[in-house]
């Protein structure tokens, strides 16, 4: 079969393509901003890919179009459509179908499949759990959102009937509004936890309780969510009806608890230690999402004990708090994090590996929920325990520096790229650590930083 890719270098559209390839299919793909990992991790499979979304490539002739959920139907300021690809498959009544419905036509029948869900840590946690299976030799197939070091990619069919996959409750396709996980059909779930996100595509916080809600219907029963118990949203989710058996983690109270440091701790089921884990990642949200993998894994006949095994060579995947380089005593990162919530934790994380040293928090407000300034009064407070602020502004709707102003001079604004790279180098010191947060390529400013601070 030949599949063409509409948004091919999306992490999620990019992993599905790979898949493909393995599969034996012939891929092409194409998108607007063809930047890496994604395109050289697809080039070196092979794979075809074309800049923008030209109705020439209807010359290729595919025998399905797979489309990504950055087409729509919308016009430029002109009255040309913005997707003239898109149009011309819709014109000529050619094959079409959304990526999470390919995905689960092709790769995810007659799987058990296990799926990560949550508002954050769903890159993390699957990456995680596919490693977990992956040492105890169950060969898992897995489709990750990003790329997971100990793998070295983002998506692989495997060899044996399990499948992880990153759950997303974004939507799917603009003719499929349904969220993306209600494809997968998962005989295990992970409901990480549940904030409101997406401000572009959802109303409220209940209407992403509702499609959760209509993840979990999709359980067998037979099946297992594990749910973070510290999350009222996800009990209220639960509350709507539930019919596979629950397995709860996070508070003291849950079938699965942690007993101690984030770096270092037991693991506790019913009240007795089961295992103990002892890893180089941070944070106490690694230690839920840790929590998380033991209670989907043992679902699956992995022991406690095994798993946090596992988890001791478990190498974090690339963009989550990755060392970019060092230049003289200044470390810069580069790190995912881009809802409010994700900052604050990412921050807190790196504040309880440094220490008194001082971060130098780097940020572009890039998400969809972001750009249209939903979140923005969040900001100051997800910033609390960087000692220096500094917002990349260009292509926003809304002022950074009123959002910002509660920091006063702790916080600085630029316009562009060039404009922040000047006010971090006026302000750096020997010893500081460069925290840059963005789901986007944030302009290479992470080889632009390192690269001024060798000057």
């Amino acid at each position: 079969m030949h599949i063409h890719i509409l948004g091919i270098c999306g992490t999620f559209m990019g992993g599905l393509a790979a898949l493909a390839r393995e599969a034996g299919h012939r891929v092409t793909g194409c998108d607007a901003g063809v930047y890496p990992p994604m395109s050289d991790q697809l080039r070196a499979l092979g794979i075809e890919l074309i800049e923008g979304f030209d109705a020439e490539q209807m010359a290729l002739k595919p025998d399905v179009y797979v489309i990504g959920n950055v087409v729509s139907r919308a016009r430029l300021p002109d009255g040309s459509p913005k997707f003239p690809l898109m149009e011309a498959i819709l014109e000529a009544g050619a094959p079409y179908t959304s990526g999470p419905q390919w995905l689960s036509d092709h790769v995810l029948q007659g799987q058990h499949v296990l799926a990560v869900a949550g508002t954050h840590g769903k890159t993390t946690t699957t990456s995680m759990l596919a490693w977990v299976l992956e040492q105890a030799g169950l060969q898992p197939g897995f489709l990750v959102g990003g790329v997971p070091l100990n793998f070295g990619v983002s998506a692989r069919l495997g060899a044996g009937k399990y499948f992880v996959i990153e759950a997303d409750e974004y939507d799917t396709a603009f003719f499929d509004k349904r969220s993306k996980f209600v494809h997968y059909r998962p005989r295990t779930a992970i409901l990480n936890n549940l904030e409101f996100d997406h401000a572009d595509i959802f109303d409220d916080l209940a209407a992403i309780e509702r499609q959760f809600h209509h993840l979990v219907r999709t359980v067998p029963g037979s099946g297992r969510v594990v749910v973070n118990g510290l999350e009222e949203s996800l009990t209220r989710v639960l509350g709507q009806g539930c019919w596979s058996e629950v397995r709860t983690f996070g508070s003291t109270v849950c079938d699965f608890v942690a007993e101690g440091e984030p770096s270092h701790f037991k693991v506790l089921q019913a009240e007795k230690p089961v295992a103990e884990v002892k890893w180089v990642i941070g944070g106490v949200h690694n230690q839920l999402n840790a929590l998380a993998t033991i209670a989907a894994a043992e679902h699956v006949g992995v022991n406690p004990a095994v798993a946090a095994q596992a988890l001791a060579s478990f190498e974090n995947v690339k963009r989550r708090m990755e060392v970019r380089g060092q230049v003289r005593s200044v470390t810069v990162y580069d790190d995912f994090a881009h809802h409010p919530t994700a900052i604050r934790t990412t921050v807190n994380g790196l504040r309880r590996q440094v220490g008194d040293a001082r971060i130098l928090a780097i940020f572009e407000p890039r998400s969809n929920t972001m750009k249209l300034g939903s979140m923005k009064a969040q900001l100051p407070w997800s910033l609390e325990e960087a000692d220096l602020a500094f917002c990349h502004s260009g292509g926003l709707g809304w002022d950074a520096a009123a959002a910002l102003a509660p920091m006063g001079l702790k916080a600085l604004v630029g316009t562009n790229i060039h404009e922040v790279i000047a006010q971090v180098l006026a302000q750096v010191r020997p010893g500081d650590h460069l925290l840059c947060m963005s789901n986007g390529g944030f302009g290479g400013i992470h080889a632009k930083l390192l690269e001024a601070l060798a000057e």
